[in-house]
């Protein structure tokens, strides 16, 4: 089999030293798909990596530093291989493809070629970084599965869809998905409404992404059939989940008790996500959170795997990643300066007292 595509690079200089390469990918159509909607692809590897890239035909010529050159080469080349694979390439999969090879992956296809799932835009769902890849592969092979990162690494989104994917394929016979219904405690009371208009606007984000993986009236329905069901996590306690897919969303803020009762609500061929950001917790000052307690007294334990998810696995825009760093680094210094007047308070000399008034 050939390679997937034909290159000619220039003489070996070194990386800092400008070069060329061309990529010919044979047929119109690939390469159509390669470049993207107005050569959106194209543009997007300029930005990002530093090198100009011309189409002729079928023919993609490439110039700018040696090494980033080769990296652009060697991108287009696994760009191709999913769309030669029947796998549509877009904007957000350059982006992708881009962080995937910088962090050490020998190709894409072992790592966005596993599809989950066929969205209701029939739009193929399908892990988009390393560490996506393995968190899919963790929740088919585990029956319980923590996801732990960031907004935007695709925690929720991709539990989601192997919930679908496990009711379609009739592995499980429904699915349930809960949320704290409030950020400290789940105190409804003060919201208007009954009690459905109350928890709503903490499950709309999983509305969302369901809506986002079937048809509105077929989530709709099953819904309505209790097929899928969306509550808050009080509603859990005191139930047995058998046949089921359980997913609880914003795990982080739950409390310890919280997160025993959701684990132990466990059935039979059942499995359970448990998906959070540790560094958002809302839970009041002095309370620990649930998903940092089963974090430390549960690893090691056989059925039950971590997923860890960073900044570098956000799928959202790519400006999200940008803001996470910043806010990391601004709690750093904060944390930094804090520690610093502390200890300066500490070495300061005790203030002079003042003598007792003699006219008193």
């Amino acid at each position: 089999m050939r390679n997937p595509a034909t290159l000619e690079v220039p003489a070996a200089r070194p990386a800092s030293s400008p070069t060329s390469a061309k990529v010919d990918v044979r047929d119109n159509e690939t390469a159509l798909a390669l470049c993207g909607n107005q050569n959106e692809n194209l543009k997007l590897m300029e930005r990002r990596l530093g090198v100009r890239v011309g189409q002729r035909g079928t023919e993609l010529l490439l110039s700018g530093p040696a090494d980033a050159v080769a990296f652009a080469v060697r991108l287009l080349e696994n760009l191709e291989g999913m769309i030669r694979a029947g796998r549509p390439v877009y904007r957000e999969d350059v982006e992708q493809g881009i962080k995937v090879l910088g962090r050490g992956a020998e190709n894409l296809q072992d790592v966005m070629l596993g599809s989950v799932l066929k969205s209701s835009g029939n739009r193929q769902i399908s892990p988009k970084s390393i560490a996506q890849k393995r968190y899919v592969d963790a929740i088919r092979s585990h029956d319980i599965v923590f996801g732990i990162g960031p907004a935007g690494t695709g925690k929720t989104y991709l539990a989601m869809a192997m919930a679908v994917a496990f009711l379609q394929e009739r592995k499980v016979k429904r699915i349930v998905l809960a949320r704290p219904a409030v950020e400290a405690g789940e105190k409804l009371g003060f919201l208007p409404g009954d009690l459905a208009e109350k928890v709503n606007p903490y499950l709309r984000p999983l509305y969302d992404a369901l809506h986002d993986m079937m048809a509105v009236d077929r989530a709709a329905h099953l819904v309505e059939q209790g097929v899928v069901e969306v509550a808050p996590l009080a509603f859990m306690r005191g139930r047995t989940l058998n046949d089921a897919f359980v997913i609880l969303d914003e795990a982080q803020n739950t409390t310890v008790e919280q997160m025993k009762m959701f684990l132990t609500r466990l059935g039979y061929n059942s499995k359970a996500v448990i998906t959070g950001d540790v560094t958002q917790v809302d839970l009041p000052t002095g309370k620990m959170s649930g998903l940092n307690h089963a974090r430390s007294v549960l690893r090691g334990i056989e059925g039950i795997h971590f997923a860890e998810f960073s900044d570098l696995d956000v799928v959202r825009h790519p400006l999200v990643q940008e803001v996470i760093r910043a806010y990391e680094k601004a709690e750093v210094a904060q944390k930094e300066a804090a520690a610093a007047a502390l200890a300066t308070a500490e070495s300061a000399p005790p203030a002079p007292v003042a003598p007792p008034d003699s006219a008193a």
